[in-house]
């Protein structure tokens, strides 16, 4: 782009365009107004309010999650951004490449501490790639492409800009310069390529954990060949970041839990554990056991690197592109392939089948089948009848917590922008991660299955849903309180007294409140309605929420 005369706010907009953003997810305050004064200026970028920060930054999340585009986000001075942090964490964890802004006071004024005034560069940095307040609007073009080269390099994630109000009122003659882009698409050399292959086909009963980095690479048919030649079982990493492997392959066993004890147990099976573009069994509350059968050889091939030996002693720690190294890495395990490692590969990927994710589907699905007419609902048998009705070319996004296992048993994930869920563990990404999923694949319908508990961290974005008309169809597990917390306390204090965990006085009307925000909605606390009403909901192509009144667990 050529030099020429522009204004800080016209400037910056200009040079989101021209990094390839078409979406701005934000909630004006007095110091973004610079802004807001260019954007109508621009009607090529789509200008998205959230009325809240954190849902400003959880629909760009689910917006970068379903698009791997760089999305930006412009939030309000210090407690705006405050209100954000919970959703940059999850965006921290799911890497996904935002550019979030924040107006700032001119440059100068915050020695006097004007209200809302906070140093927003500090407040951020914990949690992105990088963190800085522009001082003059000369440096903008560096300083935004670098911003932009950052958040879209590999391991991908948020970066932070403190925007001054005089930096975005200035005007002078600007070198726009243009993008730049790191190719990190690299793979091992040759020779690592055959001592890893070596190393694969030396094992006897080898296991896979597969992660999200398979899913943004897009080669779930490559990691399903690799499977197959090596006759691994394959487990799904323990974050539900996303699809991460086809649900219906035959080597998929399921989802790993965050159960030390479990896991280990699992992994005992094994020889040698192939940990591909996954986290290496990050777990959730603390156990003695480890999670990794002692002596266990680990192999782990990951763009990631502070994952890489990060817990666990690794044989062979590969930083690299997973998708090129998949690629790379068949064609020599087949060269190296012996005829009767090839005929053991197939023995064990045949009896898989009696034991794989397909296999625990139909148990599952007669299971729950005998709670047809049991009142109040059974959430597994609304699973199963929710997943029955849904179209092949739907997207789910899921923050459900004690439903999750029994959805993630039931929806068959198989292609990689079919699924998408916690990333932190953090609360609040479900109902306006929808919305960005959503606008980034605008031709595929989305249901949201949400807790009740999770549904108060996002309820806000409803109001996105409706004012965009987005083809949304949000599911409220509701079973009146905060069952897992309950869950928890029972099993890891020994106690049944619950405090602070219910809410029933008064008891939540997510009905009234979808509809007071421009929602369709609808109530169902009759199993044999379920189906019907399910049905109609997703195929309205219209926003609307579905309350599923569901059992507690504890006798109600």
């Amino acid at each position: 782009m050529a030099t020429e005369k522009i204004t800080g706010r016209d400037l910056f907009i200009r040079l989101l365009l021209d990094e390839g953003v078409t979406h701005l997810f934000g909630n004006p305050g007095t110091t973004e107004l610079a802004i807001m004064e260019a954007v109508p200026k621009f009607p090529e970028l789509t200008y998205v309010l959230g009325l809240q920060e954190s849902i400003v930054v959880a629909m760009a999340d689910g917006f970068a999650r379903a698009s791997n585009k760089l999305v930006a986000c412009n939030l309000h001075c210090a407690p705006g951004l405050g209100h954000a942090m919970g959703a940059i964490y999850s965006a921290k964890f799911s890497g996904s490449p935002l550019l979030i802004t924040a107006g700032q006071y001119e440059v100068g004024y915050g020695l006097q501490e004007p209200l809302l005034y906070d140093r927003l560069v500090e407040i951020a940095a914990p949690l992105v790639k990088w963190s800085y307040e522009v001082q003059r609007i000369e440096d903008l073009p560096r300083i935004v492409r670098r911003a932009a080269k950052i958040a879209m390099t590999p391991p991908m994630g948020p970066v932070f800009l403190s925007l001054p109000g005089s930096v975005l009122d200035e005007e002078a003659e600007i070198d726009f310069g243009f993008p730049t882009r790191v190719d990190t698409g690299n793979r091992p050399n040759d020779s690592k390529l055959k001592q890893l292959a070596e190393t694969l086909l030396a094992a006897k009963r080898p296991v896979i954990i597969a992660g999200k980095e398979i899913a943004d690479g897009d080669v779930f048919a490559e990691a399903s060949e690799l499977a197959e030649l090596l006759g691994a079982a394959v487990y799904l990493e323990s974050v539900p970041y996303n699809a991460r492997y086809p649900a219906s392959h035959v080597c998929n066993m399921g989802d790993l839990t965050r159960n030390q004890v479990r896991i280990r147990q699992t992994l005992s099976q094994y020889d040698h554990l192939l940990c591909l573009g996954a986290d290496l069994l990050r777990m959730s509350p603390r156990n003695d056991v480890e999670p990794l059968p002692e002596g266990m050889p680990v192999m782990h091939i990951s763009e990631r690197d502070w994952e890489l030996g990060k817990n666990y002693p690794t044989h062979h720690a590969v930083r690299a592109d997973v998708a090129e190294t998949i690629k790379a890495l068949l064609p020599v395990i087949k060269s190296l392939r012996a005829e009767g490692y090839a005929q053991e590969a197939l023995q064990r990927v045949q009896a898989l089948s009696e034991i794989n994710w397909s296999a625990k589907r139909d148990v599952a699905k007669k299971a729950v089948s005998a709670a047809a007419h049991t009142t109040p609902i059974d959430q597994g048998y609304l699973s199963a009848e929710l997943i029955d009705v849904l179209p092949k070319n739907v997207i789910l996004v899921d923050e459900t917590l004690t439903a999750s296992a029994g959805i993630a048993i039931m929806f068959p994930a198989d292609d990689r922008r079919s699924f998408y869920s916690l990333a932190s563990g953090g609360l609040g990404f479900g109902m306006p991660g929808a919305v960005g999923v959503s606008m980034a694949q605008p031709e595929r319908p989305v249901v949201a299955t949400i807790g009740d508990g999770s549904a108060m961290y996002g309820i806000q974005a409803l109001w996105t849903a409706a004012h965009f008309k987005l083809p949304i169809t949000y599911v409220i597990i509701n079973n009146r309180s905060y069952r897992i917390i309950k869950e928890r306390l029972l099993a890891m204090r020994g106690t049944d007294h619950f405090t602070a965990m219910d809410m029933t006085d008064p008891p939540i009307d997510f009905v009234g409140v979808a509809k007071g925000l421009g929602l369709t909605a609808q109530r169902v606390t009759d199993p044999t309605q379920l189906s019907a009403v399910l049905k109609r909901a997703v195929e309205s192509g219209r926003p609307n929420l579905v309350e599923v009144i569901v059992a507690n667990g504890f006798g109600g």
